[in-house]
């Protein structure tokens, strides 16, 4: 989905600039996401993907421009407020409470809810999803493997109900066998209408799952295509697919 299907963005950053004291990160950095869109946004080392999704979250402030949620400008706003709105994150390492079981967890997610019929139903939607978490409820998060940790992560997410979820190197520190398993997860979230946002190092992995793409380098946006169209680019296979 895009522009043209007449769909006002879900969340955008209109000419950000981030700096950390005098390091100049995100240098007028523009895109949009609409609703159901899974897009990515690749990149390498210090190039701002991190800094992107922090600022979008709100944890942390652009030194000018804005971003929209909704097409309200939240840029002044807490992370809560721009999470009971619709926004939140997968953190890059899952960032679990390791000592407090899988449920409480999961509960976690839904702090800022009260609906609990609804957090019941989300709870059982997330079950279903992914059985092999419903099967560790009690067990400590810290005790699970990589990729049932990253289930939790996605689930505890999933419980604030976002229209936009994203996601920060969901790749990162799984076995190669377990990398595949969870983009297979992350299409079958979107697949039931959560917009997704995934920020990856894997540029084939994430762009064979994806909508669009952008590429930041040195924290500015220098590719921006679909993702069928990155893919098939000789600079991006080049640079990040390891192809001359």
């Amino acid at each position: 989905m895009s522009d043209t299907d007449g769909a006002p963005p879900l969340l955008e950053m209109r000419g950000v600039n981030t700096h950390y004291g005098a390091v100049h990160i995100l240098k007028d950095v523009e895109f949009s996401i609409y609703p159901g869109e899974l897009v990515c946004l690749l990149g390498g080392n210090a190039s701002g993907k991190s800094t992107t999704l922090k600022t979008l979250l709100g944890m942390v402030a652009p030194t000018t421009g804005d971003v929209l949620l909704n097409g309200e400008i939240v840029t002044d706003e807490s992370i809560s407020y721009r999470v009971e709105r619709g926004v939140t994150m997968v953190p890059e390492n899952r960032r679990l409470f390791k000592r407090l079981s899988v449920k409480d967890n999961l509960e976690l997610g839904a702090f800022l809810r009260s609906d609990r019929s609804a957090i019941d139903a989300d709870l059982e939607r997330i079950f279903e999803m992914f059985p092999r978490v419903k099967e560790r409820l009690s067990q400590k998060a810290g005790t699970l493997s990589g990729g049932e940790q990253q289930m939790v992560a996605m689930g505890r997410a999933l419980m604030s109900d976002p229209k936009v979820l994203l996601m920060d190197e969901p790749s990162m520190g799984l076995a190669p066998a377990l990398v595949q398993t969870n983009f297979e997860l992350i299409k079958q979230i979107h697949s039931q209408g959560v917009a997704i946002f995934v920020v990856e190092q894997n540029a084939n992995m994430a762009l064979s799952i994806a909508d669009r793409g952008w590429v930041l380098q040195t924290g500015r946006v220098v590719l921006d295509d679909t993702a069928e169209a990155l893919l098939a680019n000789p600079h991006l296979r080049a640079s990040y697919l390891g192809e001359t």
